[in-house]
């Protein structure tokens, strides 16, 4: 299976980062989550639906609203979009599967909860490359 996102993140409708599982540490995930967040409340009182994805230099990143949660991946520019949004999706069944309609109404923001999706989705997102030399000398 080609695993099609570099970087993952689940954000709650307030912009709290539940989940994130980011290569790059200079990303700070509560800044991104805030302002990804702000941008798709702008884009939501600019035309109905938010954003859907935007372009860095050679990244993508693909925007899922599934209920009041956003799932954000980033991907290499030459996966195409479709691939990519069909992953986010099969991430929010799964994330919504382990933490059905009962738990997050119950949910108390403390994020911790959260923690241990990433066990869940190791299929769907590309190794750092820490875990690539890990593979290769063992």
């Amino acid at each position: 299976m080609v695993k099609i996102l570099k970087d993952l993140w689940i954000l709650a409708s307030t912009g709290v980062v539940l989940f994130s599982r980011v290569i790059d540490e200079k990303i700070n995930p509560q800044l991104f989550g805030g302002l990804i967040s702000a941008l798709n409340t702008f884009a939501e009182k600019l035309s109905n639906g938010g954003i859907t994805n935007f372009e860095l230099s050679n990244l993508k990143f693909i925007v899922v609203k599934r209920r009041d949660f956003l799932f954000i991946g980033s991907t290499s520019n030459k996966v195409k979009e479709k691939k990519a949004e069909e992953e986010l999706k099969k991430i929010g069944d799964l994330f919504f599967k382990k933490y059905p309609q009962e738990v997050l109404i119950k949910w108390d923001n403390d994020i911790s909860i959260f923690s241990d999706f990433g066990s869940n989705i190791e299929g769907s997102l590309e190794k750092d490359s820490t875990d690539k030399m890990k593979e290769a000398f063992w």
